[in-house]
């Protein structure tokens, strides 16, 4: 059963370009399904798999109190699976069609306000160093563009264009964008390049543009790790992860009067909806502008 799974998984990578993130989560999900099914006995193929054994996997999902957001995804990659296993020929029906997901509320995003946020960027500077540089610049970068973690440390020096003032990445699904950056986060990074970078590096060839101690691609972990430090000196409450500083910096612009179409392509969302989310942060601040500003409020 792995041959087909390790096929789909070939398909999402070559054919539609998914993340290796991406591509890790599905692995994970599908595997689990098959020790599943192991266990049930099911070891042969995929065709004798109908529907009630899969309603079974999802009752055990729920049993061993995964949250409805994971088990909708778990869900859904069992259900993708099955469309590829239909489409290739190797089963003729799909037995995910009757399995509805759980239902997932949208959460809000958590947000920093721009006291917290100036905080934060400002950490760094009470360091010595090159690292302290690079932290420097890569928290002022992340604030700036919105981009995602693992966008931010795949940049390479070539992504990078301080004369002009805009970063290039590739998002999701190999997707290219081009994303303004403002004079400040630009200024920082000249001094990274300068200062610091130079000194990180060891080996002239690395294309990278953020490097850890080693002269090496600094990783996602690792810049998790530099975040919760930077974060905890500059006493910000609560958790704090990459994707607060993205939220964040969608959640600032618009409030500074950016469209909602223009964040949309800032933060490289396929469809507006998922940006959306946004207005709801925003229409709060509305309100809490509204009732401290109207005589009657």
């Amino acid at each position: 059963m792995k041959t087909e799974v390790n096929a789909f998984l070939n398909h999402l990578t070559v054919e539609k370009g998914f993340s290796g993130n991406t591509i890790f989560a599905y692995r994970n999900d599908l595997y689990g399904l098959i020790n599943f099914l192991d266990r049930q006995g099911y070891r042969e193929d995929w065709t004798s798999i109908n529907s009630d054994v899969l309603a079974s996997y999802v009752l055990e999902l729920q049993e061993k109190g995964y949250s409805v957001t994971t088990r909708a995804r778990k869900l859904a990659s069992v259900k993708s699976l099955f469309s590829f296993l239909l489409l290739e020929g190797i089963v003729s029906q799909n037995p995910t069609e009757d399995l509805h997901a759980p239902k997932v509320g949208r959460t809000l995003p958590n947000t920093l306000s721009e006291d917290e946020v100036a905080r934060l960027l400002e950490a760094p500077s009470h360091g010595t160093g090159p690292e302290a540089l690079r932290d420097h610049a890569m928290l002022e970068l992340l604030y700036a563009t919105g981009m995602r973690v693992t966008e931010l440390v795949s940049l390479n020096l070539s992504d990078i264009n301080p004369n002009e003032g805009y970063v290039r990445c590739m998002g999701k699904g190999s997707k290219e964008r081009i994303i303004p950056t403002h004079g400040m986060a630009v200024a920082v990074l000249r001094t990274y390049l300068e200062d610091g970078r130079t000194e990180l590096a060891r080996n002239g060839s690395e294309p990278a543009l953020f490097l850890n101690r080693r002269g090496e691609r600094l990783t996602r972990q690792g810049f998790w790790g530099i975040l919760k430090g930077h974060a905890k000196q500059a006493q910000v409450q609560g958790s704090v992860t990459p994707h607060t500083l993205r939220h964040s910096f969608a959640t600032h612009m618009l409030r500074g009067g950016a469209t909602l179409r223009q964040v949309q392509e800032f933060l490289g969302h396929a469809s507006i909806s998922t940006t959306q989310v946004y207005t709801h942060l925003t229409n709060d601040h509305l309100r809490e502008e509204y009732d401290r500003a109207h005589p009657r409020a």
